[in-house]
């Protein structure tokens, strides 16, 4: 459950006690007129309800720049009626397409923190690499921050959105760029160092590290639309990107392009794996645009971005299946 609070004219308040009453939300409360004219109206909405309520609320106030829609949270609610706990069971999602857009969008920003998230990632996994440090290779796959762009950017083609798809285009390669570069400079100065396991074992893909990074981002998903962001960390382990692409720059330091070659078939698997799993989620889940030409967009987006990521992962499985008589 989740608290929506309206700062509106208090010309509005019919219309949204009207809204109140169609979407059956018994606690509605109205606060003292402002100076300005405008008054805050609160109601207290479920998580099967919000999404038609947001909506609605932004056909009646979008134009309005005085206006101001919020969603607070609930911590607990003391006493839960039995009509509360069937409609939590019933919904899977608990968060609107707005507050998925705030969250997902916040990961996908080229800021310092990224930038300084990228090169302390980097660092820690190209020694844990060297020096075969698994502690140290999960550390820099928690906090590195490659896998926000990209569920950001399955997130804005799933919706159409065109300026959240090329800003997490850009900070998606810029991080690779730093990741790469800074990868590329270690490797130079350790060439002698690359027959550590975990750089070797990820040299080689199978079919089942298609599975994974399939998985993976679905699950990623899963725990954004339903509210349980703790799983995230298992997630960006599971289908970590930075090691692969700082494996990709060791190798390619050292001399070892033949090597490095297995490191960026890796890396294109989980890249392809997590935005065709992720869009796929955001699908299921019915996260669409608001208005009907919004989402005419959105399917012309859905339609071409499905079909190129499937072109692309089944041409990544043919070079597996081709590779793998060579490694063997």
């Amino acid at each position: 459950m989740r608290i929506v609070e309206i700062i509106t004219d208090t010309e509005h308040s019919k219309a949204l006690a009207g809204i109140a009453e169609h979407y059956q939300i018994t606690e509605f409360w109205k606060g003292v007129k402002n100076s300005d004219g405008r008054r805050s109206f609160r109601m207290l909405v479920d998580d099967e309800t919000r999404q038609s309520l947001i909506d609605a609320l932004q056909n009646l106030l979008g134009p309005d720049e005085r206006s101001r829609v919020m969603i607070l949270p609930v911590d607990t609610v003391i006493k839960r009626t039995p009509e509360d706990e069937e409609a939590n069971k019933r919904n899977a999602v608990v968060a609107t397409r707005e507050e998925l857009y705030d969250q997902i969008e916040g990961g996908a920003r080229l800021d310092n923190n990224f930038l300084l998230l990228t090169v302390l990632s980097t660092i820690v996994a190209s020694i844990g690499l060297i020096e075969n440090n698994i502690a140290a290779i999960i550390g820099a796959m928690v906090i590195a921050p490659l896998l926000g762009p990209n569920i950001a950017l399955s997130f804005a083609a799933s919706l159409g959105d065109r300026r959240l798809m090329w800003q997490a285009l850009k900070t998606n390669l810029t991080g690779v760029a730093i990741a790469f570069g800074l990868a590329v400079l270690v490797g130079l100065f350790w060439p002698d160092a690359m027959e550590s396991p975990e750089i070797q074992s990820r040299t080689s893909v199978g079919l089942g590290d298609v599975a994974l990074a399939l998985a993976s981002g679905a699950a990623a998903v899963l725990s954004l639309t339903t509210g349980i962001s703790s799983t995230l960390v298992g997630v960006m382990v599971a289908v970590a990107l930075l090691p692969p692409t700082a494996t990709i720059g060791l190798l390619l330091g050292a001399g070892q392009g033949s090597l490095a070659s297995g490191a960026m078939l890796l890396l294109a698997v989980n890249v392809i794996c997590v935005l065709l799993s992720a869009m796929m989620v955001f699908l299921v889940k019915g996260i669409r645009p608001r208005t009907w030409y919004e989402r005419s967009q959105a399917r012309q987006s859905v339609t071409f971005y499905i079909f190129l990521w499937i072109a692309l992962l089944l041409v990544l499985i043919a070079i597996i299946l081709l590779r793998s008589p060579l490694v063997e």
